[in-house]
């Protein structure tokens, strides 16, 4: 099987496992307690794993240190965003919906670097909002 498929699907299977347990701490703990905790376990896990590969920290473009900021403070806003919805609904409602995050990405794509978006581009992207829809209401 191709690499980055595994790759991908374990990403997929341990995102699963997060929104369950994330849904299940910010029952009884306030969720940006529950979100640091989990960032704070999961810093450890991406610190053993840069030491087991040996990879340079700074790498070879100081520019990407920005854009990796920049995608922290996204990420840090998408957290607290997806904790508070824990907390005060549905983890199915919530989960879905922030899983909608590569629809923004693309289009991101689409109007910041000229990509152009193929039919199939668009008939996925509609698909995937459609299946959305569909569960979370």
């Amino acid at each position: 099987m191709n690499q980055v498929v595994v790759l991908a699907l374990v990403g997929a299977i341990a995102w699963g496992f997060w929104a369950l347990f994330a849904d299940v701490a910010t029952r009884t703990m306030a969720p940006e307690v529950a979100m640091i905790v989990s960032y704070s376990v999961a810093i450890v896990v991406a610190g053993v794993y840069v030491w087991h590969r040996g990879t340079s920290l700074l790498g070879n473009d100081p520019t990407a240190l920005w854009f990796a900021g920049l995608a922290g403070v996204a990420s840090g806003i998408g957290a607290v965003a997806y904790y508070a919805a824990l907390q005060i609904g549905s983890a199915g409602i919530a989960t879905t919906i922030t899983a909608m995050y590569f629809v923004v990405a693309a289009a991101l794509g689409f109007l910041l670097f000229g990509d152009v978006p193929e039919l199939s581009d668009l008939a996925g992207i509609a698909a995937a909002v459609v299946a959305v829809a569909l569960i979370a209401y």
